[in-house]
């Protein structure tokens, strides 16, 4: 059952001033295997995270660079969640997270759906 949807768009160039005019922010938003990547995929990276929290319902227990997004062999983008955030999002219920990105055209996007296990009630369907 679908317990939440996040969604975020980030305009790359302003995000990329960001990043040369607040270094230290790289190390505060990133797990160290993202860090070394083009700034339109960093700002990728952030949409999903910030997607993530919405689809959460909030940033209570999740931090930033314990939300690693990779890639499934087939290409895939994934979330490898680790620390006090997977703890979090075990205790809210939640057994899969969905994402998608994108970027193009100066803009980066993300969507996540999260999931719990539980099979919907007669509330539920009615």
């Amino acid at each position: 059952m679908i317990v939440g949807i996040g969604v975020d768009l980030v305009d790359v160039p302003r995000f990329e001033a960001h990043l040369a005019r607040t270094p230290r922010l790289l190390a505060r938003l990133f797990a160290p295997a993202e860090r070394v990547l083009k700034p339109r995929s960093l700002a990728a990276r952030y949409a999903a995270k910030e997607a993530l929290i919405k689809a959460l319902g909030g940033s209570e227990g999740v931090h930033w660079t314990d939300i690693e997004v990779t890639s499934e062999p087939s290409g895939r983008p994934a979330f490898a969640l680790s620390g006090e955030t997977a703890a979090t999002v075990a205790a809210r219920g939640i057994t899969a997270v969905h994402l998608s990105m994108s970027h193009d055209a100066g803009l980066a996007t993300a969507y996540v759906i999260a999931e719990t296990g539980a099979p919907p009630t007669r509330e539920d369907t009615a």
